[in-house]
C-alpha cells in the first residue's frame, strides 16, 4: 500500500514537472539567483566595524537603520530580517526585469506565478537569459523593455539584503526605495500589481517626507532636496501620464485595415512630441532629452501607469478617512487586503 502510494506520489510529481518544465526551471534559476546573493551578503555590523570601509558609507548603513526602525514603529510596517545585511555588487547589475506589451495598447504582457498570481515583469539573475526573453517577446510583436530594478522584495521568501548600490542614492531617494520595498513585505494582494505597485510608490514617497522631518526637520539640506527630487518627479510623472492618455486616444482610432507601417509612423509621431514637450516641464533638474538617442516605446508609459496610476486615489484616501495618518492608513489596508 504504502509503495502504491509513493508510485502515484512520484508519477504525479513527474507529471507536474514535464507540464511546467519552464516555470519550474525559471523558479529554480531565480532561486539560485537569489541564494548567490544572500550566501555572499554580510551583516552590517561587519562594515560598520571595519575602519577601512568608507564613512560615507558608513553613514548611509545607519541610515537605512533609522529608515527600517522609523517604518516599522511609525508606519506599523512588518518587522522582518530584511536590511541589515549588505551585498557589494563591485559595480555590477544583478538583475534584469523584462516588460511587454502591445504595440498598438497599453495593455501589460502578463506571467502567472504560483502564491503571487499574474505579474506584470518577469526578472532575471543572468542578462542573457533577458535578452533572450526580450527576442522571443519581439519576435511574437510585443513592444519589449529590459531594466536594472534599484531593489525588489522576495516577500518574505528569502532575506533582503542592503544592496552596495543603493548607497549611492540621496536620503530620501533611499527612504523611498527601503519603505517601498517593506509596503511590498508587508501588503501584497495576488492577481494585483497595479495596486501593489501604485500602494508602494505612494507610501514609500509619502513617508520619505515624514521620515526626513523626523530625523533632519523641513528646513534641512536632505528635506529639501528631496522636495525638489520629487517635486521633479511629480512633475515629470504627470507629463508621462497625460501622454499615456493620448496614446492610448490614438490606439483606440487604429482600424486593422490600415497598414501596418502608418500605424508605427503615428505612433512614433506622437511618442516624440511628448518626449520633446518634456523640456516645457518647470523642473529643478533637466532632464537630456535632446536629439533622436531616447525614443521609448509603449512598455515605457505602461510603466508609468503601473506605479503611479492610482496615487491621487491613495492620497484622497488617505487625508479623507485618516487625517494624513500613514499608520492609521496602512493598519486598515492590512485589515482590508491580508497578505497574500
Amino acid at each position: 500500500m504504502v509503495k502504491k502510494v509513493f508510485l502515484s506520489i512520484s508519477i504525479l510529481f513527474v507529471i507536474l514537472l514535464v507540464w511546467q518544465w519552464q516555470l519550474v526551471t525559471y523558479g529554480v534559476r531565480m532561486g539560485w539567483g537569489q541564494l548567490q546573493i544572500i550566501w555572499g551578503a554580510k551583516p552590517v555590523e561587519t562594515f560598520l566595524q571595519d575602519p577601512s570601509f568608507p564613512d560615507s558609507l558608513r553613514t548611509k548603513l545607519s541610515l537605512i537603520a533609522d529608515i527600517r526602525k522609523f517604518a516599522i514603529d511609525s508606519l506599523g510596517l512588518k518587522d522582518t530580517e530584511n536590511y541589515k545585511t549588505l551585498y557589494d555588487q563591485r559595480g555590477q547589475e544583478l538583475m534584469w526585469v523584462v516588460q511587454a506589451c502591445g504595440p498598438f495598447d497599453l495593455k501589460p504582457k502578463l506571467w502567472h506565478f504560483p502564491i503571487v498570481g499574474d505579474l506584470p515583469y518577469k526578472g532575471f539573475f543572468e542578462k542573457d537569459k533577458a535578452i533572450a526573453e526580450r527576442k522571443n517577446l519581439i519576435d511574437e510583436n510585443y513592444d519589449v523593455s529590459i531594466r536594472n530594478p534599484g531593489g525588489w522584495s522576495t516577500l518574505g521568501w528569502f532575506t533582503d539584503p542592503i544592496l552596495s548600490d543603493m548607497l549611492k542614492r540621496s536620503d530620501g531617494d533611499l527612504a523611498g526605495l527601503i519603505i517601498h520595498e517593506m509596503v511590498h513585505a508587508t501588503i501584497f494582494i495576488k492577481d494585483d500589481a497595479d495596486f501593489n505597485e501604485s500602494l508602494a510608490s505612494f507610501i514609500g514617497d509619502t513617508a520619505s517626507y515624514n521620515f526626513l522631518a523626523y530625523k533632519y526637520g523641513k528646513n534641512s539640506t536632505p528635506y529639501i532636496q528631496y522636495l525638489h527630487e520629487d517635486q521633479d518627479y511629480q512633475r515629470y510623472s504627470r507629463h508621462i501620464l497625460r501622454g499615456t492618455l493620448k496614446l492610448d486616444s490614438l490606439y483606440k482610432t487604429f482600424i486593422d485595415t490600415e497598414s501596418l507601417d502608418w500605424r508605427k509612423a503615428r505612433k512614433n509621431l506622437l511618442i516624440e512630441k511628448i518626449v520633446k514637450s518634456i523640456d516645457t516641464l518647470s523642473l529643478y533638474e533637466k532632464r537630456n532629452t535632446k536629439g533622436d538617442r531616447w525614443l521609448p516605446n509603449n512598455t515605457y508609459f505602461m510603466s508609468f501607469h503601473l506605479y503611479q496610476s492610482k496615487q491621487k486615489d491613495f492620497s484622497k484616501e488617505l487625508n479623507e478617512k485618516f487625517n494624513g495618518n500613514l499608520k492609521a492608513y496602512l493598519g486598515y489596508l492590512s485589515k482590508q487586503y491580508p497578505f497574500l
